[in-house]
């Protein structure tokens, strides 16, 4: 069964800022296909179709849409940082870029953790 077309209304102010956007200059690519798809989205167009000539998914461009409802304009075109490392933090600690933290209270760390870095070359 196909999903009903997500309509978001776009405010005639943040239109003219999209429309800006895509007039030229030097942007982040991510940037101005945020903007197509929004402006698309604000037509009535559905995902699945702005994803046939914006390249990007249908999930990606609906997501956009709820940034905006929920932000404004800056949270659409504009991811916020990560602030959690649940995903990067173990694949470093697998290649050893990083270790654990000590349970030590110490901001220098234990005694014997400062003993295994100075033994280890670093």
């Amino acid at each position: 069964m196909a999903r009903r077309a997500l309509h978001i209304e776009v405010t005639k102010k943040d239109r003219r800022e999209l429309k800006k956007l895509l007039s030229g200059g030097i942007r982040q690519v991510r940037v101005v296909l945020r903007a197509m798809a929004l402006l698309q989205m604000a037509k009535g167009v559905s995902a699945p179709r702005i994803a046939g000539v914006v390249p990007m998914t249908p999930q990606a461009i609906r997501k956009v849409a709820h940034r905006y409802e929920q932000g404004g304009l800056e949270r659409a075109r504009y991811e916020k940082e990560r602030t959690d490392s649940q995903f990067t933090t173990p694949l470093l600690m697998e290649a050893g870029s990083i270790r654990p933290k000590s349970k030590s209270a110490s901001p220098r760390g234990s005694a014997s953790a400062r003993e295994e870095l100075r033994t280890s070359g670093r």
